[in-house]
């Protein structure tokens, strides 16, 4: 497989008020995000509300996401586990179900055994048995668990082993990975709030929970940091600066939820024990996008 590059939208699971997949909304976010710039989606990321989820909706999902997408588009499966046995096997049935790519998040709940060399062996042992390619997952936020820069460089000579999406925010550590690794080595954005910088460094990609709202925005945005473009890809990415941290760290997934039905999209419900965003989130949403100069319904 060619090295996988572009922006990615970490697609929302849509739920019914009773916390079942909303099937239907699903296939018309897939047809839309069809119609977009761009290079894919990720199904099961976080924004997946992927730890909310059996194996079978995962698979199903993924499934659902390729028969969604033309073949020109490429689907990444968040297939992270707590342990290696499960990882491999979702791994394994998301690739049959048509993935191109894994993406594997650190397991988390054993946080303190979480040391370089059982991430090292996890990781390397995820990629030795996977059909398809593996990209690491540095979320820290939300795992507790960093993988450091070392560590990544060390994995990215395997041969299965292909990129990083890193949500850290830590531009240093995407710096140390940047200068350690071979130019093959993909090395994603996980927030659309450092984009640029990622990219001028060398990132080849993005893979943005402010994509599923403003799709096009962003590719734009990642065109000009990569053309060099730097008056207009400042100026893009300090005009979505708001609207990026209403739909992560701000708001949430309730608020991004919200923010794709103004715009169009189908964000259905969160599962519980999310809660969906309050009448005030919402209107706070709606005037950040106005602002922005994007069409609201």
């Amino acid at each position: 497989m060619k090295r996988i590059t572009g922006i990615f939208a970490p697609v929302a699971t849509p739920f019914t008020k009773d916390g079942e997949i909303d099937w239907g909304a699903y296939a018309e976010n897939m047809a839309a995000y069809d119609r977009t710039r761009l290079s894919g989606l990720v199904s099961l990321g976080s924004n997946g509300e992927f730890t909310m989820l059996s194996f079978e909706e995962k698979v199903a999902l993924v499934t659902a996401t390729r028969k969604g997408l033309s073949d020109g588009k490429i689907v990444i499966a968040g297939t992270g586990c707590e342990s290696l046995k499960e990882t491999s096997a979702l791994t394994k049935a998301c690739a049959d179900a048509g993935a191109d790519a894994a993406l594997v998040v650190t397991p988390n709940y054993y946080k303190k055994y979480m040391t370089d060399a059982a991430l090292e062996k996890f990781f390397s042992m995820v990629a030795d048995a996977s059909p398809i390619p593996v990209m690491l997952y540095n979320m820290p936020g939300n795992s507790g668990v960093n993988i450091p820069s070392a560590l990544t460089i060390r994995l990215s000579k395997h041969p299965n082993i292909t990129g990083i999406k890193d949500s850290g925010g830590n531009i240093v550590q995407i710096a140390e990975v940047l200068a350690g690794v071979d130019e093959s080595f993909s090395v994603f954005a996980g927030s659309g709030s450092f984009l640029m910088a990622t990219t001028l460094l060398g990132g080849v990609g993005g893979t943005l929970a402010l994509a599923n709202v403003v799709p096009n925005l962003c590719v734009d945005l990642y065109a000009a940091s990569v053309a060099r473009d730097i008056d207009k890809a400042r100026k893009l990415q300090l005009d979505l600066m708001a609207l990026n941290a209403a739909v992560t760290a701000k708001f949430g997934i309730g608020g991004m939820k919200s923010a794709m039905e103004m715009v169009g999209y189908k964000g259905g419900m969160p599962r519980l024990p999310i809660l969906p965003a309050t009448d005030e989130t919402k209107k706070a949403i709606r005037a950040i996008l106005e602002r922005l100069g994007v069409a609201v319904r």
